[in-house]
């Protein structure tokens, strides 16, 4: 059985087969030669609102043959205080599947480990491997193998996001320079847990220059309303705009993962002129789901 718990966990044979993957099922959508969840129901348990991936697994799932249930906290006895592990050993018994998409990463691990059904992390406060994974799915799209270039991220460089990228620069040998103001760098257990190149700095220029990515994400994540008066006045500096883009190679990609607040972590100006790049790494999260999906039953 296979859950994607993690990046860090996840094999690098795993993690190049899913990106393989996501080009076939991209390529026949609509023509799948087979169905491998034909005849299964999963459950998609959202403790936090989604849109992108709430309906790219909903419509993988689908399109895979399965069924799908959607719960949110509220819909059960979770948000009455049960304990994961009862909640995960009777979805287990009743469902084939789940996808969690909820605050604290031990909570899909226990789940994981209780229901002794296939897992997906949708997202937790320390990680966002599917969207990662699209990520680099949409760079390879457009530009080729991801290894040997630079990423380089934007913003609050300790949030799920920037972890999820430290995790996978190791593995696939990118460089990865993470841009953010001292109170908002990742830990250095994180760093020293994963290898790899990463270079961490507060100069956004010097992290922008000569890259083959740039990459954002919003300021205040979910369950951080309260901090963000405090947030976007020390972040207030870590923009993605035309003068950041000049600095990074002719080519650059620029990638957000959406939603996105203009003016903040990008402005209006620079989002409009990539939003073919944004909008095709949103769509991408359907057939990299649909890869995730098919390589936890096979």
């Amino acid at each position: 059985m296979k859950h994607l718990l993690s990046l860090e966990k996840l094999p690098v044979a795993d993690f190049e087969k899913i990106l393989r993957d996501a080009v076939v099922f991209k390529k026949e959508r609509g023509a799948h030669h087979t169905q491998p969840l034909a005849g299964q129901t999963w459950a998609l348990m959202f403790s936090k609102s989604s849109t992108r991936t709430r309906v790219s697994f909903e419509v993988g799932i689908r399109e895979l043959g399965g069924n799908v249930m959607f719960l949110n906290a509220n819909d059960i006895q979770l948000g009455r205080g049960e304990p994961i592990k009862d909640t995960a050993r009777v979805i287990g018994r009743m469902a084939h599947g789940a996808v969690i998409r909820t605050f604290a990463q031990s909570d899909v691990e226990e789940f994981a480990e209780f229901s002794k059904i296939p897992t997906i992390n949708a997202l937790t406060d320390d990680e966002h491997p599917c969207q990662v994974l699209t990520d680099i799915f949409t760079f390879e799209e457009f530009r080729g193998p991801i290894a040997g270039k630079i990423v380089t991220f934007i913003g609050d460089g300790a949030c799920n996001m920037p972890v999820s990228w430290i995790f996978a620069a190791a593995k696939l040998g990118l460089e990865l320079r993470i841009a953010a103001p001292k109170e908002f760098q990742p830990s250095s257990d994180i760093l020293k847990r994963a290898g790899g190149r990463i270079i961490v700095t507060a100069d956004l220029n010097a992290a922008a220059s000569g890259a083959d990515l740039l990459y954002t994400d919003v300021w205040v994540s979910m369950g951080k309303e309260a901090e963000a008066a405090e947030r976007i006045k020390i972040l207030s500096g870590y923009q993605i705009n035309q003068k950041l883009v000049k600095l990074a190679k002719p080519d650059a990609l620029v990638m957000h993962c959406l939603p996105a607040y203009r003016g903040k972590e990008i402005d209006a100006e620079t989002f409009e002129a990539n939003a073919e790049t944004i909008f095709t790494q949103a769509e991408n999260r359907l057939h990299t789901q649909k890869a995730v999906l098919n390589w936890t039953v096979s």
